[in-house]
């Protein structure tokens, strides 16, 4: 019999998806069958499912968290916003439509049927399914057609664990106005309240506790203190992106605005000896970078008009004529080449735009969308490399003749013939450990030993831990219905 328990937020970003993976894995060291669901995200940093489709990259931790393969049906709707008012719409794995807020707003409840249909299937034969929630179920100006918080636990018929964050502040408000504005109906699905993200001792909020519990009627399964090694754990929300000093070999990133699969960088920030400074718009791209990442993006033709209004088509110019390395990843390979060319409108009006020069090819925007896991190795020392695919456009070009990776039987990517500037579409290729040793070397300062995989996992385990100690997990299990 499948049972079923609903983590909420309070807010945005209040730690739900950390929760909802450290809760699994607990329950995973229990000896349950457990799997992640979340009805609807909101994220352009995406995986690569098993089954061909795409879902938010904290779905994909959760998986693993779970023991399992990331499947289409653990994010069976997924926006991935392209402008501030629209965003592309990918249902069960697969695009569905480009749709303004305002559209998707009146669509989104005939959404529901596929949503509960990925959510039985998920739920086939496990102990339990952890469902996330996005956002707040506070914003109750958006309930009517809801399919991420309290609409899908009502069609569901799924109780809610409700949790606040109290590091930024006024959490007992955060959680008692929620009670006060939601409707009776809401508020009786929701059975517990937790806290996340404590500094200090934690039993310094006792009366806080008994405070909520009195004002709600829920109870109270724990004060979570603040978990210091999150950011071992890769990111799904842009606001996590953050720079890491670990060494002396210096990688500088410029935070596109519409910034894509940033995983990328997990296993350079944990990787010992190497600092990943993150570059946020209206500062410079530093002039002692060893190595200049141009990350993916969701829209390169507007991230390149960006790059250029910040001035970092000048700075790294500079940056080559020092002799320093770049490395163009997705929506940043194109925006390396000489020209971007989208005749077809698919990103915006249609046009040609000049890149940034560096790599002598070219993109041609295609309506297909590639999405696949891939094997790759790196030819110059014959390394395996693994990663995913996942971008529209064919780019092509004399500098193609020198693919560095062999992907799947074919060549992949593009360099100078120094190897100074070079550019792929291959996602995910730093977790492999002996890879990302050898293109570090090139930089002229060896690291070597660490393990990436291998810290993901056990950052899981101590995950697991601290919820262990601070969560009532019993509690939260007992709370969990047959669906």
């Amino acid at each position: 019999m499948t049972k079923a328990i609903m983590i909420q937020g309070a807010g945005s970003n209040v730690g739900k998806s950390m929760l909802v993976a450290g809760i699994a894995r607990a329950c995973l060291k229990r000896g349950l069958s457990v799997a992640p669901f979340k009805p609807q995200n909101m994220s352009n940093n995406a995986a690569v499912t098993a089954d061909g489709g795409e879902i938010g990259r904290a779905q994909a931790l959760q998986a693993r968290a779970c023991g399992l393969e990331p499947l289409a049906d653990m994010n069976p709707v997924l926006l991935k916003p392209e402008t501030d008012t629209g965003a592309q719409v990918i249902v069960q794995g697969q695009r569905f439509a480009t749709l303004k807020a305002r559209d998707y707003g009146k669509q989104k409840a005939q959404l529901m049927p596929a949503v509960l249909d990925s959510f039985r299937r998920i739920g086939a034969g496990r102990d339990l399914v952890i469902i996330e929630g996005a956002g707040s179920p506070a914003e109750v100006n958006l309930r009517a057609g809801d399919i991420a918080n309290m609409g899908f636990a009502e069609a569901a018929n799924v109780p809610v664990v409700l949790v606040g964050d109290i590091d930024r502040g006024g959490v007992i408000a955060q959680l008692v106005g929620t009670h006060a504005v939601l409707p009776d109906g809401d508020n009786n699905l929701i059975k517990g309240f937790a806290i996340n993200k404590f500094r200090g001792d934690t039993s310094l909020f006792t009366e806080g506790l008994d405070i909520i519990a009195q004002r709600t009627g829920w109870a109270s399964l724990g004060v979570v203190p603040w978990f210091a090694d999150a950011w071992r754990l890769p990111a799904e929300d842009v606001m996590d992106i953050a720079s890491r000093k670990g060494g002396e070999i210096k990688i500088a990133v410029p935070r596109l605005n519409r910034i894509a699969n940033f995983d990328d960088l997990d296993p350079l920030s944990a990787t010992p000896g190497v600092s990943v400074e993150i570059i946020s718009a209206g500062h410079p791209l530093p002039g002692d970078a060893d190595l200049i990442i141009i990350p993916g993006s969701k829209s390169t033709i507007a991230d390149l008009a960006d790059f250029r209004a910040q001035g970092w088509d000048i700075d790294l110019a500079a940056h080559v004529r020092r002799g320093g390395h770049v490395l163009g990843i997705c929506g940043g390979y194109q925006m390396l080449g000489h020209e971007v060319i989208d005749e077809d409108g698919i990103e915006g009006p249609p046009c040609r735009v000049n890149g940034l020069g560096l790599l002598d090819v070219k993109t041609v925007m295609k309506p297909h969308k590639r999405l696949a896991r891939s094997n790759a190795t790196y030819l110059p020392t014959g390394d395996d490399v693994r990663g995913y695919e996942i971008h529209i456009g064919e780019t092509t070009g004399p500098d193609c003749d020198r693919a560095w990776l062999s992907l799947d039987g074919r060549g992949e990517g593009a360099a100078t013939a120094n190897g100074q500037i070079m550019g792929c579409y291959l996602h995910g290729l730093f977790e492999a450990d002996a890879f990302r040793e050898v293109f570090l070397s090139r930089l002229g300062k060896p690291v070597t030993g660490h393990q990436y995989a291998d810290g993901v996992d056990t950052t899981l385990d101590a995950l697991a831990a601290h919820l262990e100690t601070h969560l009532d997990i019993d509690q939260l299990i007992a709370l969990a219905e047959p669906v």
